[in-house]
């Protein structure tokens, strides 16, 4: 029985001041809780009941497949992380230390090179496989901007798994097991989720997808069809591309004057109010410009290169889509000092024809993928307060290629059935990889196959934020009163308060009732506290968020005591000598 008089819980009434989403502000003044450091978290008891049993949880659904725990020390050694070069390509994502003797060493962001290391070691025909194993650990990464609590953080808790398979069809099956052992862990959690189409990142690999619990203050933007199922991270949307076009009847490029215009709406408004530069057919949009920006890579090894995005006018571009298609190399901005070691840029007026890889600036220049064929645009004429009309790709210049980093808007057609798409915002739970080959080929993990020939093994990679599923759930149950936590999850199944003084029966008459309900099975949070106010208790109770909250009050006197269901706020008066069974039967406890 955890007792609020002895419990170590301080809740608080104001909000912390660093505090930007409900979870971390609800979690930290029910005292689940309290900031260590930038990006760590110490767990309190009552958080730390909670995040057991999403631990447990996970685990039994993980056992339940069939899949098998271990677990690795969380400081690995540099070498095995060279030969795949991520210690490279991590960056400053990494927490690098070494040892009294100059060893280098890494804090954990991820176990892959582990793993298929102790599989070689212990494995070596077609007869071992397929494989699952997994851990649940500690894992570390030097965000550089740490934010909402347990959402983003440097020390996190994770559930990461692994197959083993002799081909692509063991690996497949893997997958699809995985899948269904999510679908069945984030159903017990509680967890609304939407299952879409990702990058692999870093993780690498052919395919991968995302559980993400669609969730206002998530990081992660992803877009559904309102028709069909498609759905995916923005990141990995494919942009439906448009047919190519005839260039004829298409105007020669005409370059025109076009001072002070330093938006693209103000470029369109000076066009359409010059008769001679006005479309014939139709206003001109943002649309029908033809943006070029220039951003430079920085690459892990710390050297930089310039690249060239050009996209529709109407669009920005995504940093978070550009760098899921560089990586690992990170998006910075092309400075003044940039611009001026490359003069054949005009800021403001950059077009086609100063770009590429072939041409005076050398910068590789990439285009949206709807700049197709036979299409015209307006764009930059490489000279400044001048713009070049009706600019064709493929009559009058050619890209180096095609990178999908635009934004994606609300609207845009589905790459699927053509229908209109919908954007919705979310936090990832869980993610789940094909690796294939990457990593044991890197490291040399073969077997003998039923020829007796040496085959690579090939490699599934599935991970679930477990630290941060608790922030998840807590995001989705919050209300204006507090957390209101699934039975499962929550640190009690009952949260008995008693009020009245000292010498009043109804304090004895709770301790009875906790008694016997523990006695029972149920797990009971006793607000046994003396010198606090009833609304005090009332305010922790719809704080703290135990499902179910049993008040000892007056009510005592007529043979009653309160229940009342946390979520709906319904509240019912039942009958001394047979609010135990109904206690229980609410626990869903046999009796």
């Amino acid at each position: 029985m955890l007792r609020m008089s002895t419990l170590f819980l301080r809740t608080l009434r104001e909000d912390p001041v660093d505090a930007e989403v409900a979870s971390h502000r609800l979690l930290v003044r029910g005292g689940y809780i309290r900031r260590a450091a930038p990006g760590g978290y110490t767990w309190l008891p009552l958080g730390w009941i909670v995040y057991r049993n999403v631990e447990r949880i996970v685990r039994e659904e993980m056992d339940a497949a069939g899949f098998q725990e271990v677990h690795f020390p969380a400081m690995l050694p540099r070498e095995p992380f060279e030969i795949s070069n991520r210690w490279t390509e991590y960056g400053d994502n990494l927490f690098r230390l070494k040892d009294r003797r100059g060893n280098d060493f890494l804090l954990a962001p991820t176990h892959e090179e582990m793993f298929t290391l102790l599989v070689k070691d212990l494995y070596s025909s077609y007869k071992d496989l397929p494989l699952h194993i997994y851990q649940i650990q500690t894992k570390y990464r030097d965000e550089a901007r740490p934010r909402a609590g347990l959402m983003r953080t440097r020390e996190f808790v994770m559930k990461d798994s692994y197959s083993f398979d002799i081909d692509d069809e063991g690996l497949q099956r893997s997958y699809d097991q995985h899948r269904a052992a999510y679908i069945t862990t984030f159903n017990r959690l509680h967890l609304p989720f939407v299952i879409v189409s990702a990058m692999s990142g870093a993780m690498g690999g052919s395919a991968s997808e995302e559980f993400l619990a669609p969730i206002e203050v998530g990081e992660d933007t992803f877009v559904r069809c309102t028709v069909c199922e498609y759905a995916a991270n923005t990141e990995a949307v494919q942009v439906r591309v448009p047919d190519a076009v005839s260039t004829e009847g298409t105007p020669a490029a005409l370059v025109a004057d076009t001072p002070d215009t330093p938006t693209i709406q103000t470029l369109v408004d000076l066009l359409n109010a010059q008769p001679e530069l006005r479309r014939p057919d139709r206003d001109w949009t943002a649309a029908d410009t033809l943006k070029n920006v220039v951003v430079k890579l920085k690459h892990p090894d710390g050297t930089f290169t310039a690249l060239a995005v050009g996209l529709p006018g109407d669009r920005e571009v995504d940093i978070k889509r550009l760098e899921a298609q560089v990586g690992p190399a990170e998006v910075v901005a092309f400075e003044a000092e940039d611009f001026a070691k490359n003069p054949s840029l005009v800021k403001g007026y950059i077009g086609p024809n100063s770009l590429g890889s072939d041409k005076p600036s050398g910068i590789p220049y990439l285009v949206d993928p709807r700049v197709v064929d036979g299409s015209s645009w307006v764009t930059g004429a490489d000279v400044h307060g001048k713009h070049v009309l009706y600019l064709t790709m493929g009559r009058d210049f050619t890209p180096d290629g095609v990178i999908e980093a635009a934004e994606v808007h609300g609207g845009d057609p589905c790459p699927g059935c053509g229908e209109d798409l919908e954007i919705a915002r979310g936090v990832e739970i869980g993610h789940i990889f094909q690796l294939g080959r990457k990593y044991a080929s890197a490291l040399g993990l073969t077997v003998l196959d039923h020829n007796g020939k040496q085959v690579t093994v090939t490699m599934g990679s599935y991970g679930i934020g477990v630290s941060r599923a608790v922030a998840a759930i807590a995001e989705t149950v919050a209300d204006e009163k507090g957390l209101c936590w699934p039975r499962e999850i929550s640190p009690a199944d009952v949260h008995i308060v008693i009020t009245g003084k000292p010498a009043d029966p109804q304090g004895p008459a709770a301790e009875q009732l906790a008694a016997e309900l523990e006695a029972a099975g149920a797990r009971v949070l006793l607000d046994d506290r003396s010198g606090v106010s009833p609304g005090i208790k009332f305010n922790d109770a719809e704080l703290l968020g135990v499902p179910t909250i049993v008040v000892v009050g007056k009510g005592l006197a007529n043979g009653t005591i309160e229940v009342k269901d946390r979520k709906s706020g319904e509240r019912v008066d039942v009958a001394v000598g047979d609010i135990v069974g109904y206690l229980l039967d609410i626990c869903g406890i046999r009796h």
